[in-house]
């Protein structure tokens, strides 16, 4: 994972409602979850929830697909491992912007 991509992972996820947004979308799996149902659950205004899944879009975190009239968004584990694994293999040098 490049440095600026991580950077971006970490600032999306160190919002409190991001982050339990993403923790949800990743116990929803592939089904994933309607952008309604997000903000019904963590009780953010729709409003709200449009831009915490735009970050969450952009960083590369989570992708939505659009089903009917609802847009489902799905988690991108993977990147939440790879994000693990450059914080794991961090060296000094590395850790310098």
């Amino acid at each position: 994972m490049e440095k600026k991509k991580a950077r971006m992972a970490m600032s999306a996820l160190s919002q409190e409602t991001r982050l339990a947004v993403f923790k949800l979308l990743i116990d929803a799996g592939d089904a994933g979850l309607a952008a309604g149902a997000i903000s019904e659950t963590t009780k953010t205004s729709p409003t709200a929830m449009s831009a915490h899944l735009a970050i969450l879009s952009q960083a590369g975190l989570v992708k939505s697909k659009k089903v009917g009239r609802k847009v489902i968004y799905r988690a991108l584990p993977r990147v939440a491992d790879e994000l693990a694994d450059f914080l794991r293999n961090i060296s000094g040098s590395d850790a310098r912007p």
